[in-house]
């Protein structure tokens, strides 16, 4: 079997990891790993398939020889070195906002359209998480009838937020169950924000800043990407999302109006059937997906399927996916996966 030579751009961080890890359960045909990140990480050292590796300095002469690159390090770090990976011959599959809405850059979800990787020309975009999990259990319900509406809302994990969030979220329970008086308070609703808020104990109706009508940025990647990815530049989609004070493990009400009518049996059974997808749905048994209970898998989780009354032809359901998994870093790799299985890399 043919290797490949793999970076991974943001090693230390929560995908960085992540991606190492799924690398390793996956078997992905590895025939040199580099591991870089920003300076003041150099030299970490992480185990990776029994090897201790170094993480290095990522900057543009790190990508000689690299076929393939794994970028999660932020926006500026990909708009920076991933062009430059590029000319030095590597294929870059980037998780940052960089390159998601870029025209002629594929925003690919394998589930959903991997015929998108024919047209790459370097850069693959990885998108948001909770868009990832949302079109996954979008598309096959399209084969059913044509979506008319869709309607999400998200309830959003802090590690989304990166490590520094979670720490914070754990901080800020410990001093609420403590009693004591002051509490870290940096990055919720985000880093930067002219008031911040109490993660603990309670619920952001914001994930970064405010843009046009009143929308968050988060909510509007959703709505952006899922008509990219699936194709379909008219579809009524709106979104509202909600920061949780859940550590890991993104979930998702998701309301779609159909042209036609289609049961919930037709619901369930397409979603049995389409990869990626477990359905968990059995209310006797007080069985449904929760994220306490998913984190670690790979899989897209559907349940609470039910009709939805107040339409014609409407049904409600219930997504959950962990974030840094199938939302980052194991949708990276099925896009590798997915290029080495079509011999374009």
């Amino acid at each position: 079997m043919k290797k490949y030579n793999v970076a991974i751009v943001g090693a230390t961080g929560m995908v960085g990891h992540s991606l190492v890890q799924v690398l390793q359960e996956r078997n992905f045909p590895i025939g040199h790993l580099k591991l870089l990140a920003s300076i003041r990480s150099v030299d970490t050292e992480i185990e990776v398939m029994g090897q201790t590796y170094k993480v290095e300095e990522a900057r543009p002469e790190a990508f000689d020889g690299v076929d393939i690159a794994f970028f999660s390090a932020g926006e500026a770090v990909s708009l920076t070195l991933g062009p430059e990976a590029v000319r030095r011959g590597a294929v870059v599959v980037d998780n940052s906002n960089a390159f998601r809405m870029s025209e002629g850059i594929p925003l690919v979800v394998p589930e959903v359209n991997p015929e998108m990787l024919a047209s790459h020309q370097g850069i693959i975009a990885n998108p948001n998480c909770s868009t990832i999990q949302l079109v996954v259990a979008l598309q096959p319900l399209q084969t059913t009838a044509a979506l008319k509406r869709v309607v999400v809302a998200s309830y959003q994990a802090v590690s989304g937020a990166g490590k520094e969030a979670v720490d914070e979220l754990m901080d800020q329970a410990r001093a609420v169950l403590d009693g004591t008086t002051t509490m870290p308070l940096i990055r919720f609703p985000h880093a930067n924000a002219k008031v911040q808020h109490q993660m603990a104990f309670n619920m952001v109706p914001q994930i970064d800043v405010f843009v046009e009508d009143g929308y968050s940025k988060e909510e509007m990647k959703i709505i952006h990407e899922t008509r990219k990815i699936m194709g379909l530049p008219n579809l009524k989609i709106t979104s509202t999302t909600v920061r949780v004070p859940v550590v890991n493990g993104h979930s998702e009400v998701v309301n779609v109006e159909f042209d036609q009518h289609v049961s919930v049996e037709q619901i369930r059974e397409v979603l049995r059937e389409s990869p990626g997808i477990v359905v968990m749905d059995d209310p006797a048994e007080l069985l449904y997906p929760m994220p306490a209970m998913l984190s670690g898998r790979d899989e897209v989780f559907v349940g609470r399927i039910r009709v939805d009354h107040s339409v014609p032809f409407g049904i409600n359901m219930w997504v959950v996916s962990d974030n840094i998994r199938k939302g980052a870093a194991t949708n990276s790799i099925q896009i590798a996966e997915t290029l080495i299985a079509r011999g374009q890399l």
